[in-house]
Formats: structure tokens, C-alpha cells, sequence
């Protein structure tokens, strides 16, 4: 009983619970409030909430160590391998692993280094399939859509992909509404790749290895338990899970290099020698809370044996008298989340529905710049002589006094003062909406028209494209003597006055020939020029290319 009314406050719960590290992670506690006091005000913790998640952790925990282990006869556990969740068991509830176009029904392991999946065979379970999570093998963990026969229709499948696979794996959670079987499979993968990524990029070994492994595996039976008994899903925000929520954490690149640094202060540097030489409470003192405390669960860590031998005190994330370090940069990267959560939910709101909604608002959004564009067009154009004359003795005058490397640093000069005088004489003013014409109101029908259609104009650049590149490859081959000559005399000729011609006049002569192709003294002669260039290129052939289709193998 923590008061007369049996509750507790937020930041007592967050000073308090960690101290045990099974049930509560210094980095997700505050999460951990929020999501046992979703049900209620969220300001006071009842004991009668916090001890029901207590009895389900202690259930989930005893389940999880009776979950079978793969037949020795298909798969053997790596040494220090531990199995956190399983699912496919129950006949309502299958898993389906995709690949290709087949699919087969089976039993899903995770544990704290890779996925296995065991075909269902007739009545019982084949050969395991290892997807590794552990290796460095460019791993993809990602939500996707899956069906019969390849078809993408549901959104309840997880997608997993890596160096080591030729195809990518999907497994679907089949279930009648939503799809929260596939989103707390999805966040436990992926909390585990996270947790294997940040091993990897501090070169953690031996005990420390085994102790971020245990904090991840803690997490992730502390997800279970929330999830089992408040139907609780995390958004990405407020996870359960260390190493997810640091990925998704505004600083959170703070928290993983403040936990590295309380990590290396425990005395996990000792060989096993070493260890054993130290008193038994000298050892619970240094020793990893998160490992040891995984380890008193009942959980078998073969690696970390020899070391948690005699240590009998788990001590958790709580400094007496002090602050954590963590704790410090938690709260710094918390305040920030409200900053953050703020802009997506304006980013959530701007996006509009319907391709030609959206090419709308795009070309509202860049109406400043195409309007400058086509201005320079005009001035290139010649259409008005005074106008065109003054820009071309500008831009001339310009390049030859040196001052072109002046012109980007006022342009950002003159933003950054737009800025300012925008933010002095609009900072009382909120900002308007952007107003945008909504274009005229098209059916299903003509919305996959337009589709179509720009899907068709995409092909056509895409072609043209590859025509463009197969007709370069013919003349680097030499498939056209005469036009490879040519080129290549004309790149020889090129080196030659980027030798000898100074950048600045060849800049001038580069400006010279651009501007003054529309000049009504030189329209004539460009146009020939143009004509006789376009007709070289059109005689050019293309390379030849052989589209070779590679057999699908036989999958079940």
C-alpha cells in the first residue's frame, strides 16, 4: 500500500520500479504508467492494476519457459539461445508462412537471436527454417500485404528479407479483425534486430553481449504480459521495447550511448578467471542487473553461467542518493516527443486523397519556382530584345569580373533575411491555410484512367531511357565507326579547351551559346545545328539486349 488510496504517481512509479529489472525498464517506465493506467485517468497507478500485471507477468514468464524447443532432430539452439514467444499452435490462431506463390500453415519460435519456422506435417512438425536475426546480413523486417497465391490483398503479414535468402518470406496472422497479432510479432522482431544492430555498433562481447540480449528479452516479456491483459498496443512512442522506442525516439541515439556508457561501468571486462576470484557480493554489485536477473527468472544462458555463479542480489537501475544518467537523457528525449507527435499529426492532415488532388497541391506548392523558370525562358526567348540584351550583358559582365561564386551565397543570404522578416512581422499571425483548386471531381473509373495513363508516360521515359543508354553502349563499342570517330574526336577537342581556356571564359562561352540560340541572328543557324545533330543520333543504332528469363524453382 503505497497511500491511503493504494495508488501511486507517475514519477514515483518511474524512481521506484525499475529497481526490480524484470519489472520495469528504466527506458520504458514512464510508458510502462501510461499503458497501465490507459484505463483510467492516467495520473494515479492502482495497486490492483499494477498487481494483475504482476500475476500475468509471472504467467507469461512460466509459459515461455514451457514452450517446446524445436526437435533436436530438425534444429539445435545456438549456445545461449533462449525462446521468448511462439505462435501456430492453436488451430484458430495458424500462422501461414509465403513464399512465392505457396504457402503452408506451421509453428512460429522467436528467440533472442534469430525466427524458425516448422512446417505442420501430418501430425507433426517438419524440419525448422532459421531466419537470422543475430549476422549482419541486411536484414528487412517490415509490415506487408499478403494472399492466396501471392496476391496481395490482406494486411497481416510480416515481411522478412536478407542477404541470405533469394526471395523474400512473409508470415501472415490470419484473424477476423485488425491485425494485433501481426503488429506485436512485427515489434518483436524487430526489437530483437535492433537490439543484435546496437551490439554490433558499440562491439559489445561475452557478458555485455548476453546483458543487452536480456534487456531486450525482458522487454519483450513485458510486452506480452501488458498486451495480455489490457489488449494494450504500443504507437511508436510509447513501446514497451528498449531498443525499438530508442530507434524511434527523438535522441534516442542519446539513451543507446548513455546505456553503453552504464554498461561499460559494470564489471563485465573480466575473464572468467577473474571473475571467480571476486566475493560474491563484490560480483552482484558489477555484474549486469538485466542478465542476472533473466537468469534468476529460470531462463538458461549457458554463456553467462560461470559469471553469475554466487551472485545472489539483483540490483536494477537505481542509484541511491543520486540520479541515473539515463533517467536524464529519458526526460530530455520525452519533452521532446510532444514537439515531434505535433508535426506528424500536421503531416497527417495535409495528405489529400487522389492522384490528381495531389499533382494540384504540388504544383500550387512549386508555382514560385516554374514562375522563374518560365521567365528565363521568356528572357531566353528573345520575345522582348531590350529585356534579353540587359540579362545577357548582366550575366557576361557577371561571369567575367568572378562574381558567379558570390551568387549562391546571396541567395541564401537573402532567404535567411526573408526569414527573419517574416518571423519579426508574422510572429503574432498564425499561418493561413495554402489554398489549392481542387481539380474536377473524377469517379473510381477515371481515376484509374489518369493512373493508367501516367504509369503509360512513365513507361515511355523509362524506354526512352534505356534507348538513350543502349545507343551510348554502341558507341563506346564502336558498333557505327564513323560516329565513334566522330565522338571520339570531339572528346579529344573538349579535353583540349578545358586545358588550355580558363573556367571563366569557357563558363562565358557556355552562357554565350545557350542564351543566344533563340537570338533572331542566330535562330537559323541553331536550328540546323540542332537538326543536323538529332539527325546523327537518329542513325545511330542501338546495342543489342537479350532479356534472359530465369526458371522459378520448385517451392511447396
Amino acid at each position: 500500500q503505497v497511500d491511503d488510496a493504494k495508488t501511486v504517481g507517475r514519477e514515483a512509479f518511474a524512481r521506484i520500479a525499475p529497481a526490480c529489472v524484470a519489472i520495469a525498464d528504466i527506458i520504458t517506465v514512464h510508458n510502462l504508467f501510461d499503458a497501465l493506467t490507459s484505463s483510467t485517468s492516467g495520473l494515479k497507478l492502482h495497486f490492483l492494476i499494477y498487481d494483475k500485471y504482476l500475476h500475468t507477468l509471472d504467467k507469461n514468464i512460466k509459459a515461455t519457459k514451457l514452450i517446446p524447443k524445436p526437435s533436436t532432430n530438425n534444429v539445435e539452439l545456438d549456445d545461449g539461445e533462449i525462446i521468448l514467444d511462439a505462435d501456430g499452435t492453436i488451430p484458430t490462431q495458424p500462422v501461414l508462412q509465403h513464399i512465392g506463390i505457396s504457402a503452408w500453415p506451421g509453428r512460429l519460435i522467436l528467440t533472442n537471436y534469430a525466427i524458425y519456422f516448422e512446417s505442420l506435417g501430418v501430425a507433426l512438425y517438419e524440419k525448422a527454417t532459421r531466419y537470422d536475426l543475430a549476422t549482419d546480413m541486411k536484414q528487412v523486417i517490415k509490415p506487408d500485404l499478403t494472399g492466396p497465391l501471392g496476391a496481395r490483398v490482406f494486411d497481416k503479414a510480416v515481411m522478412y528479407k536478407s542477404i541470405a535468402n533469394s526471395d523474400p518470406v512473409y508470415f501472415e496472422f490470419p484473424e477476423f479483425k485488425g491485425n494485433s497479432r501481426r503488429d506485436y510479432w512485427l515489434d518483436v522482431c524487430l526489437e530483437i534486430l535492433h537490439a543484435h544492430r546496437f551490439i554490433r555498433r558499440s562491439n559489445l562481447k561475452e557478458v555485455q553481449e548476453l546483458d543487452i540480449l536480456a534487456r531486450a528479452s525482458l522487454g519483450i516479456l513485458r510486452y506480452h504480459a501488458i498486451r495480455e491483459a489490457f489488449s494494450f498496443f504500443a504507437s511508436q512512442y510509447k513501446s514497451l521495447l528498449v531498443f525499438s522506442l530508442a530507434e524511434s525516439l527523438p535522441k534516442g541515439d542519446k539513451i543507446l550511448h548513455t546505456l553503453l556508457s552504464r554498461i561499460t561501468l559494470h564489471n563485465t571486462s573480466f575473464n572468467s578467471d577473474e571473475c571467480s576470484k571476486l566475493s560474491p557480493t563484490k560480483r552482484s554489485a558489477s555484474s549486469p542487473p538485466a542478465l542476472l536477473a533473466l537468469s534468476r527468472l529460470g531462463f538458461t544462458l549457458s554463456k553467462g553461467e560461470s559469471y553469475l555463479e554466487g551472485v545472489k542480489a539483483v540490483v536494477g537501475d537505481l542509484i541511491v542518493g543520486e540520479i541515473n544518467p539515463l533517467e536524464v537523457v529519458v526526460k530530455q528525449s520525452m519533452q521532446a516527443i510532444g514537439k515531434a507527435e505535433a508535426a506528424q499529426a500536421t503531416v497527417d492532415k495535409v495528405k489529400v486523397e487522389g492522384i490528381d488532388t495531389n499533382i494540384a497541391v504540388m504544383k500550387d506548392l512549386l508555382f514560385p519556382v516554374t514562375k522563374i523558370v518560365n521567365r528565363m525562358k521568356v528572357l531566353a526567348s528573345w520575345r522582348d530584345p531590350f529585356k534579353s540584351i540587359l540579362f545577357l550583358v548582366l550575366g557576361c559582365f557577371t561571369i567575367l569580373r568572378g562574381w558567379t561564386r558570390y551568387l549562391a551565397s546571396s541567395i541564401l543570404i537573402y532567404g535567411a533575411l526573408s526569414i527573419f522578416w517574416q518571423r519579426h512581422f508574422n510572429k503574432k499571425k498564425s499561418l493561413e491555410p495554402f489554398r489549392v483548386t481542387a481539380p474536377a471531381n473524377k469517379n473510381a473509373v477515371e481515376q484509374l484512367l489518369t493512373l493508367q495513363e501516367a504509369i503509360a508516360q512513365v513507361e515511355t521515359l523509362v524506354q526512352d531511357g534505356n534507348v538513350i543508354l543502349l545507343k551510348i553502349r554502341a558507341l563506346l563499342f564502336s558498333i557505327l565507326p564513323q560516329a565513334t570517330e566522330k565522338l571520339a574526336m570531339m572528346l579529344i577537342l573538349v579535353a583540349i579547351m578545358l586545358m588550355i581556356i580558363p573556367l571563366r571564359h569557357l563558363m562565358l562561352l557556355v552562357f554565350l551559346e545557350t542564351f543566344t540560340r533563340e537570338m533572331p541572328y542566330r535562330k537559323e543557324s541553331s536550328d540546323r545545328w540542332a537538326r543536323r545533330l538529332r539527325e546523327w543520333w537518329i542513325r545511330i543504332p542501338a546495342a543489342p539486349v537479350q532479356v534472359v528469363k530465369v526458371d522459378d524453382k520448385k517451392k511447396k
